[in-house]
Parts: C-alpha cells; sequence; structure tokens
C-alpha cells in the first residue's frame, strides 16, 4: 500500500507580489493582519539588503516588510519541515549523488512534475490506500503479514521513502529499492478470508496495487495543481510510472488516461468493503501523532483524499464511513504553495541540485 513521499521544490520567494506569498501570509497571520494589507506591504514597500536583521529595519530605520516577514515566517517554516519530515520519515535516502545521474526519470519527466509537491502526494497516496485496500487480496496480504495496527505511520513512511526514491534518487538506489521489495513480496503469500490464495508477486495483484497509487499521485496533482492538464500528459505520466510496475513484476499496465479509467472500473466488481477495510481505515484515521496540528491536517488530507478516489469505487464505501470534511479538498489545494515553500530541501530539489539545475 502507498502512500506519499519526501517532496518538495526549492523555497517559494518572498518576492513582491508572489501569489504563495499572500497565501502563506494570509495562513500564518489572518488573526491579525488582512491578505490585503500585506499584499500592499509586500507590493508597495521598498525592499533594501542593507538592514538591520533584528529589527527588519534598513539603515535609514525604515521597515523592511520582506525581511520583517521572514523573521517572523521562518520559525513557521522550521516546523513546518519538521512535521513534514514526521510524516514522511525523510533523512533515510541519498538524493545528492552522484552527480548528474537523472535516475530512472530525470528532470524532464512528466514523474518528477508530477510528485513534486509534497500536499498533493501525501493526499494522492492516502486516495491510493483507500482504493488499494478495497481489493480482498490486497488487504489479506497487509492483515496477515504487517503490524499495522502498531505501526501504520512507521509503514505509511517507508512507502513514502520508496515512492521518493524510486522518483528522485539516482539509478543504483531506485534499482536498490525496488530489488528489495522484490526480494520482500516472495515471503508475503496465504489465503485471504474468502479461501482465496493469494501472494504479493502475482502480476495482477501488483498491476492493481500500481494503478492505484499512479491514478491517486495524478488526480491529487490535477486537483491541486494541474487542473487543466492535457490529456496527452496524463497519458506520458501513466506510461513513465508503467516501468517502476513492470520492474516489480507486474504485467499488462495500462499506460494511459482512458486505458487507466477502463481498468479501474473492470476491477470494481471485485472490490468489497468489509470488517477488515474498516479497521485499517480507522487505523489510519486514529494512528497517534505528535501535535494537534498534525492531527487536524490528518482529519483533512483522510477526507480530500477520499473525495479524490476514482468513481464508482469511492462509492463502495458506504457515506456513514467515509472520513468527510466540507472544504477539506480546497483547504489542501491552499496549503499546496505552504508545503512547497516549507520543504526547502525535499527530495525534488536536492535531485535537481545532483542534476545542476
Amino acid at each position: 500500500m502507498c502512500s506519499s513521499g519526501t517532496y518538495g521544490g526549492a523555497a517559494v520567494g518572498l518576492g513582491r507580489g508572489a501569489p504563495e506569498t499572500v497565501l502563506f501570509a494570509r495562513v500564518a497571520f489572518s488573526a491579525s493582519t488582512s491578505v490585503v494589507q500585506w499584499r500592499i506591504l509586500l507590493g508597495e514597500h521598498q525592499v533594501t539588503d542593507r538592514m538591520d536583521p533584528r529589527l527588519g529595519r534598513n539603515i535609514r530605520g525604515r521597515m523592511n516588510p520582506r525581511l520583517v516577514l521572514e523573521n517572523a515566517v521562518n520559525p513557521v517554516r522550521s516546523a513546518l519541515q519538521r512535521n513534514i519530515r514526521q510524516i514522511t520519515g525523510a533523512g533515510v535516502i541519498n538524493f545528492d549523488e552522484p552527480p548528474g545521474d537523472p535516475g530512472l526519470f530525470g528532470p524532464e519527466s512528466m514523474v518528477w512534475q508530477v510528485h513534486a509537491d509534497f500536499v498533493p502526494m501525501i493526499v494522492g497516496g492516502v486516495s491510493a490506500l483507500m482504493t488499494q485496500m478495497l481489493h480482498p487480496l490486497a488487504i489479506a496480504g497487509v492483515w496477515d503479514h504487517s503490524n499495522f495496527r502498531a505501526d501504520v505511520m512507521g509503514r505509511l513512511a517507508r512507502t513514502a521513502q520508496f515512492v521518493a526514491g524510486t522518483t528522485y534518487a539516482a539509478r543504483p538506489t531506485a534499482e536498490a529499492l525496488i530489488e528489495r521489495v522484490r526480494q520482500r513480496h516472495l515471503s508475503v503469500a496465504g489465503i485471504d478470508a474468502s479461501g482465496t490464495p493469494y501472494n504479493a508477486s502475482d502480476p495482477a495483484l501488483l498491476t492493481w496495487i500500481h494503478v492505484a497509487e499512479a491514478s491517486g499521485f495524478l488526480a491529487a496533482h490535477r486537483a491541486f495543481v494541474a487542473p487543466h492538464m492535457p490529456e496527452a500528459e496524463q497519458d506520458r505520466y501513466f506510461r513513465e510510472m508503467a516501468l517502476v510496475a513492470e520492474m516489480l513484476g507486474a504485467r499488462d499496465v495500462p499506460v494511459t488516461a482512458v486505458a487507466v479509467d477502463a481498468y479501474l472500473r473492470s476491477m470494481t466488481p471485485g472490490l468489497r468493503f468489509d470488517q477488515r477495510t474498516r479497521e485499517v481505515l480507522e487505523v489510519i484515521s486514529s494512528a497517534p501523532v505528535q501535535s494537534p496540528a498534525l492531527r487536524m491536517f490528518r482529519r483533512f488530507v483522510m477526507a480530500a483524499g477520499g473525495s479524490l478516489m476514482p468513481e464508482p469505487i469511492r462509492e463502495l464505501i458506504p457515506k456513514s464511513e467515509r472520513p468527510d470534511l466540507i472544504g477539506a479538498v480546497q483547504l489542501m489545494s491552499w496549503a499546496t504553495p505552504v508545503g512547497r515553500w516549507a520543504l526547502r530541501n525535499g527530495a525534488a530539489a536536492r535531485a535537481r541540485r545532483r542534476m545542476s539545475i
């Protein structure tokens, strides 16, 4: 089962009139200062480098709004970055070496573009997880061969590392991650609740896991970043992502948006929501986190992820069981540039530096 990874590009600049800056000002300072006021500050005050950094003033004693804002939000940025790293288990994979290695995809790929933002990836990963768990053989493997009840956040973090590593790490690192998962799958086998045998190396089951994951990531990217993404670019993303699935052992992987939609619809009759899926959903929704802010963030991520599940698969989860919060998708859309701004040294940024771009 898959979730999001350690993502994010270079820091969003605090330049004049930057929409991300205005958005973050609304998030961080709405209690005292309106968006319009911050827009005026950022747009009309002269910015100079001749500053007293402790006071946010230039040498003439005039307030410099850029430095004032940076001094105010840097602690917030650090806190956000710590929370993101906690969620994703960051710091395990080397994205910095060797110089010039493009990895499995490279900087011109759609995969690098779609996977670049933390918020869409975590929402898309949760959407994928909620889709994957409806497959009786997929849920059986998790039920029988993992300690998800005791370590659900650790499991999600490890999966996040796999997605980030296969997307942005150098090719030897990505290939090693894939081989490690292939070897782990060899020991995951059993019989599901209905008596049907399952095996994690089954090519058809691997295809299901992959398609649910890729469609979840792309759905969130389109919802929060690129709502008018051309179908040709969607097809290119699915074609590129099929590489990882096939390296893991999947076969007959759909590689266009139309084919993915047809595949998901064809799989729907064999899916089900039962007590096992209910318990997994409850565990994900209630796993311990270290702060009230993270608990609230998780509620909105779960609700947005549920909203982005493919139809008609979403309808298999009873309305009373769905994590649902009004405005969750809109809030995650607002949060996307904030996450990009906060995560200055994520996998995408480090991979670009490795490529000297």
